[in-house]
């Protein structure tokens, strides 16, 4: 897939703010999913987009994690459950399809246009989420993202 570079207004979001070692990522996302939708439930509010975390970190064994969904409007958080904003102004992306595990040479793509196109990374790594656990593998498709400058 194509690297893109485009403008995105800032977007409200209520997410949990985590550590984690890579291999729990399956049960840690579920967890947090999970804990964001009952939040919204509770408070008779739904995600305005899809699910989402953001790596503070590349370390593989205490990744430094944001995972939420982003909401139409700002929204009071509860407990572990907190609003927060995905950056607006300038980003780059690329979708990758296919297993999550396959997912690196995506991120090496989406770096190396970055750099390519005189820019430089402006905030955390996103991916956006657009299939549940129930597609097949093959066809998970995942937006990559970082703000740049």
């Amino acid at each position: 897939m194509e690297v893109t570079f485009e403008d995105r207004t800032p977007q409200p979001t209520l997410a949990i703010h985590t550590r984690a070692a890579v291999q729990d990522l399956p049960a840690v996302f579920g967890d947090a999913f999970g804990a964001v939708m009952q939040h919204l439930g509770q408070i008779g509010e739904h995600p305005a987009g899809m699910p989402y975390a953001a790596y503070r970190n590349m370390d593989m064994q205490d990744l430094d994690l944001e995972i939420g969904f982003p909401v139409s409007r700002p929204l009071p958080g509860a407990g572990r459950v907190q609003p927060g904003e995905i950056p607006g102004g300038r980003w780059a992306t690329v979708m990758h399809i296919g297993p999550y595990d396959q997912i690196g040479a995506a991120w090496g793509r989406l770096t190396a246009a970055i750099a390519l196109n005189g820019m430089t990374i402006a905030g955390p790594a996103y991916e956006f989420y657009y299939d549940g656990p129930e597609t097949p593998p093959e066809k998970i498709r995942t937006l990559l993202g970082h703000p740049v400058a």
